[in-house]
């Protein structure tokens, strides 16, 4: 039975860094993909980046705007709809 924490290798914190900072993924879901705590990302967002909190910052932004294109295209659609109806 392995003991201890698991260790994450060169490529898999590499892919951690990437799927923050690019496709703005949770850091809870990363830990729980990896096998290892949330602390264990983001000390290693902490040593990857010189400003984690940007980077942190800058995925939550990238998830609020792809929500937002969402909600947007949906009431595009309801107001052609709608429009559409009327005549």
């Amino acid at each position: 039975m392995p003991r201890g924490y698991p260790i994450l290798n060169s490529k898999q914190k590499e892919e951690i860094v990437l799927s923050v900072k690019e496709k703005g993924e949770k850091v809870s879901d990363l830990s729980k993909e990896f096998g290892v705590v949330s602390k264990t990302i983001y000390n290693l967002l902490k040593k990857q980046i010189n400003q984690p909190n940007i980077a942190l910052e800058l995925a939550r932004v990238k998830r609020e705007r792809d929500t937002l294109l969402q909600i947007v295209g949906e009431l595009v659609f309801e107001n052609k709809k709608n429009i559409k109806k009327k005549i």
